[in-house]
């Protein structure tokens, strides 16, 4: 179920999964409640967790087993090596949920919205894929939406205030979104394409 040594693993992740389905993938997926329930709730899509601490994995995995999702698959590594895990256009989505906002300029590019990053999911994605970003960091979000414009990305939905927009629907929280919402921080989302 996890995969610790996913190199080698490029244009093979279909064979992981009951049925060969649009593959969506979250990078940093923390303690995998967003993860989980989106597996539980799109049957009809597969799902990667990746995550870097070998201990929120654990967590993910746990979850996994105790739901049995079967469109579920796990990655113990770093989300800067996407390109060495991943064929050309072989996922559909990527998911950046409440990522580190690394809020020193000397630690730039370590966001995983700057530029290197964004070349490895444009490498990665599907011609028709989308990256969905969220965050109660709203430096993080006004430089995200700043370095995915410069890139080039077209944005299909961009909130400054998740949870009081009427225009979104069935939103799955994660861990952090839910304990920084319920202490009124607003959330920030945008979902973009190449």
């Amino acid at each position: 179920m996890i995969s610790v040594k996913p190199v080698g693993m490029q244009g093979k992740w279909q064979e992981r999964f009951a049925q060969s389905q649009p593959l969506m993938l979250e990078v940093g997926s923390g303690k995998g409640k967003f993860i989980t329930e989106m597996a539980a709730a799109h049957p009809e899509l597969n799902f990667i967790a990746l995550e870097l601490q070998e201990v929120a994995i654990a967590y993910v995995l746990r979850k996994q087993v105790e739901l049995e999702l079967p469109n579920l698959q796990l990655i113990l590594g770093d989300g800067a090596n996407l390109t060495e895990y991943f064929a050309p256009e072989e996922v559909t989505g990527v998911y950046l949920n409440f990522s580190d906002p690394w809020p020193k300029t000397r630690n730039e590019k370590r966001r995983l919205t700057y530029k290197s990053f964004l070349d490895q999911y444009k490498a990665i994605m599907a011609k028709d894929g989308v990256l969905q970003f969220k965050t109660d960091n709203q430096g993080l979000f006004e430089y995200s939406l700043v370095s995915m414009n410069n890139y080039g990305m077209k944005f299909d939905m961009v909130s400054l205030d998740l949870h009081n927009d009427p225009k979104i629907e069935g939103n799955i929280e994660t861990e952090y979104e839910h304990k920084f919402s319920s202490k009124g921080s607003r959330i920030y989302q945008l979902i973009g394409r190449y």
